[in-house]
């Protein structure tokens, strides 16, 4: 008498591809959340990796006056831009609140006549738009809409 043994099925559960380690699969949201950590911790300032739209999301946090300034690093191949944060004399921060809106799972785009107010326009909306990254009062100013980045408040 023979004994028969299950041979291992060929529809075993898959395990999720992941990312390797480093590689962020949203790299605007892992800027702003070393921005929503350090400025929590009231670090003075913070590093992040460089690139073309996180230097303009930069700015456009400078000309809102949400940031003292940033500057970018080289160290060989790679580019490090550090942030460094604004604080007031009693000690408390001027940014109170970072949120990602659009990401690459769920795009939110925003016309001309839709652009979002946050907190009744005592903070700002981040777009990118076809003249570039700005702040959604310029959009507004300038009649464009385009891609909502972030809401800082």
């Amino acid at each position: 008498m023979m004994m028969a043994t299950a041979a291992p099925s060929k529809t075993a559960t898959k395990t999720p591809k992941k990312a390797p380690a480093g590689i962020v699969s949203d790299p605007i949201a892992d800027m702003l959340t070393r921005i929503r950590n350090s400025n929590a911790a009231r670090h003075p300032e913070v590093k992040v990796p460089a690139s073309r739209l996180k230097l303009e999301i930069a700015r456009v946090l400078k000309d809102e006056g949400y940031i003292a300034g940033y500057d970018v690093e080289a160290d060989g191949s790679t580019q490090t831009m550090r942030i460094i944060f604004k604080s007031r004399p009693d000690r408390t921060r001027v940014i109170s609140g970072v949120k990602r809106i659009s990401r690459p799972g769920l795009r939110v785009y925003a016309r001309k006549t839709e652009i979002p107010r946050v907190l009744g326009g005592l903070g700002i909306a981040i777009l990118s738009t076809a003249e570039g990254v700005m702040s959604g009062r310029q959009a507004t100013r300038q009649g464009l809409g385009g891609e909502v980045l972030a809401y800082v408040w």
